[in-house]
């Protein structure tokens, strides 16, 4: 069994120490007790994990052309042993088998990307586009990128209407900043519409934005879509330590890779009924004003759609405790996930969004491994725990075995913090 363990120990050292620079815990006038404690959770190849993302990068796969990212996802699954099926346009729904068949447990993260769309051919040859997704065409300007069309792929730019500085001067810096204020230049001869359209080019051509990853040696990754491909990453990298550790979770677990989040559909159409709670793997925002982080975990309380579920929230910042798993949590103003679109479609289910930090989301994204593997460290915890709400195995139940929230301390204070009335009744002044 891979299960990590926990040092926990005291010490004594003289001060100043005389020894030289060591690693931690080595020092030799130090008196070490220890004892290791178990963990649930398991080891993570961070390595498997950066190799899975750097290969899903480098396969385009902006919302409504994910199909070779589909079957990129279901190889690797194969490889892992691992049971799936798919929607009829796409939507992966593989299992882990556990010690019960319910309250099943489901992991989402999506594997489309932002992206953009020809709304129309122009007479001087170029392309104007449209976002797929939201996101500023700030960081569209500059962009490299391929046009599916009819005909195969074509390479091109985006570029600002006034891109030349030698040309325009201060009127290249005064542009409003619009997706009516960029244009795509194709790498080909083209000098007018009739042009492009005989390279098969046309109105609705769909266009995959290059990432451009770096994996640096410190451990920061920076990239274009790592929302959401390394959150599928960090799936697949807890999947492959459950597998090879032979772990059985708690009780059946899915593991959803969506094909529409980035437009709001997301798992809407993926779950199926025996599953009570889910969590959505995703980014979290490292912006001034958020509490989130590139390292560790950060566990969202909310979106914009709402707080998350009480319990369910709880119950993973329980388990980043115990699991000695750094975490930190956020609210998120203009946020939603495939937990809010699940909801949207009437799943009556426990959800909960877990993300690993990201900086400057839906541009050029900069993440760390640290965050993935924490992440992925907390999912293997999670489906190796215990069900604590053994009513949610149904649907529908009475009230017996219902959740509280318990509100005995706020009661207490309150009592203790009331003034006691005047004797004769009347009211205290």
């Amino acid at each position: 069994m891979s299960r990590n363990l926990r040092p926990n120990a005291s010490w004594t050292c003289c001060f100043p120490c005389p020894c030289p620079p060591r690693p931690r815990g080595s020092c030799a006038h130090r008196k070490i007790t220890e004892r290791r404690l178990p963990l649930a959770r398991l080891t993570i190849d961070t390595e498997y994990l950066t190799g899975r993302l750097e290969r899903l990068l480098g396969i385009a796969s902006p919302t409504g052309y994910t199909d070779e990212v589909v079957w990129e996802v279901c190889r690797e699954l194969g490889r892992l042993g691992v049971d799936y099926e798919l929607t009829r346009r796409g939507a992966i729904r593989a299992r882990i088998p556990g010690e019960e068949p319910r309250p099943a447990r489901a992991v989402v993260a999506h594997v489309d990307t932002l992206g953009a769309q020809v709304k129309a051919v122009k007479d001087n040859g170029r392309l104007e586009v449209v976002p797929i997704g939201h996101w500023s065409s700030r960081f569209a300007e500059g962009a490299r990128g391929t046009v599916f069309s009819e005909k195969g792929g074509w390479r091109g730019t985006i570029l600002p209407l006034k891109a030349s500085g030698h040309t325009f001067n201060e009127e290249v810096d005064e542009q409003p900043v619009s997706w009516r204020q960029v244009e795509m230049r194709i790498d080909a001869r083209v000098r007018n519409r009739h042009d492009v359209l005989k390279l098969g080019i046309d109105v609705g051509d769909i266009i995959g934005i290059d990432p451009q990853p770096e994996f640096l040696d410190n451990g920061f990754i920076v990239s274009r879509h790592l929302d959401d491909k390394a959150g599928v990453a960090v799936m697949l990298a807890a999947m492959k330590a459950i597998m090879e550790d032979a772990q059985t979770p708690t009780v059946d677990t899915y593991w959803l890779f969506t094909i529409a989040e980035e437009v709001g559909s997301g798992a809407s159409s993926v779950l199926v009924p025996d599953v009570a709670s889910m969590i959505t793997v995703d980014n979290g925002t490292t912006a001034p004003g958020q509490n989130s982080d590139e390292f560790g975990v950060t566990i969202a309380m909310a979106d914009q759609t709402g707080p998350f579920d009480f319990h369910l929230t709880r119950k993973l910042v329980k388990l980043a405790r115990e699991e000695d798993i750094r975490f930190q949590k956020d609210v998120f103003r203009y946020y939603r996930s495939d937990s809010a679109s699940a909801l949207e479609a009437g799943a009556d289910i426990r959800t909960a969004l877990v993300t690993f930090g990201v900086d400057a989301s839906h541009g050029y994204e900069r993440i760390h491994v640290h965050a993935l593997r924490s992440l992925a460290e907390l999912l293997t915890a999670y489906v190796l725990s215990p069900v604590e709400i053994e009513r949610d195995a149904s649907p529908m139940a009475g009230v017996e075995g219902f959740t509280h929230q318990d509100q005995s301390e706020a009661h207490e204070k309150a009592a203790a913090d009331k003034p006691a009335p005047e004797r004769d009744g009347s009211r205290p002044r």
